[in-house]
């Protein structure tokens, strides 16, 4: 074997290794009394993150999970942060694109509280085969200042034989000494060089020993070139 054919071989074997390389990020910081915890956990094509904070005797979990299968990649990101409180906050990334397909996931939870209840749970889920696209966007937010905020969402893509597919849900709750709870499912198929497209939004605000929840549902199906869309928003606000 030459040279020239030793780089070669190794220069495949190096791009090949990289397209199938993991990263993943943990940091946890806890002051006066606090408690953090951070996981991430990555499989193939993906990028796990998972940063938690805790003071005054808060408690903050974060936890991240993502993975790329095939022509899948996926990225998830979880920050939770407590100040006298709880804060957990959960992201699931999981991208899987085969036969041609791709497939692109991303998740993002975000909880934070001062002397409350945050919670906020993210997932993205995107398939794809047959030379098809496969894209969803999940988001996650709870905030909480003396009160209980929940916030969940999902999303969710399927494509097959040449569709596009996609799916975009955000999930929002803000409390200050009430309780606000958010809940969102973004779901998407597209076959047959359909194409599909929901987007799915809610918002909830509540202040003092008041209570506010906000549900949305987008379901979208396309197949044999139609094109669908469908938007949902919810926004409850009780001051």
């Amino acid at each position: 074997m030459n040279r020239h054919t030793t780089l070669s071989l190794l220069l495949i074997l190096t791009l090949a290794g990289a397209s199938r390389a993991a990263e993943v990020i943990a940091t946890s910081i806890a002051t006066n009394g606090g408690s953090a915890s951070s996981t991430a956990t990555a499989t193939g094509n993906a990028v796990a993150i998972a940063n938690s904070a805790a003071t005054n005797g808060g408690r903050a979990i974060a936890n991240s999970n993502a993975t790329g299968l095939g022509n899948g990649f996926a990225v998830s990101r979880a920050n939770a942060v407590a100040d006298h409180g709880l804060a957990v906050s959960n992201s699931t990334a999981d991208a899987r694109g085969f036969h041609g397909g791709v497939a692109l996931a991303t998740s993002d939870s975000n909880a934070a509280t001062i002397g409350g209840t945050a919670i906020s749970n993210s997932r993205a889920e995107a398939d794809s085969r047959f030379n098809a696209l496969a894209d969803s966007r999940s988001s996650a937010l709870a905030l909480s200042r003396y009160g209980v905020a929940t916030s969940d969402s999902l999303a969710r893509s399927t494509g097959r034989f040449g569709g596009r597919a996609t799916a975009v849900s955000d999930s929002v709750s803000d409390t200050l000494f009430g309780q606000a709870h958010s809940r969102v499912r973004a779901d998407s198929d597209a076959r047959s060089h359909g194409t599909a497209y929901s987007n799915g939004l809610a918002v909830s605000m509540s202040g003092p020993s008041r209570w506010s929840d906000a549900r949305v549902s987008a379901v979208s199906r396309g197949a044999h070139w139609g094109n669908s869309r469908s938007d949902a928003v919810s926004v409850e606000v009780r001051p």
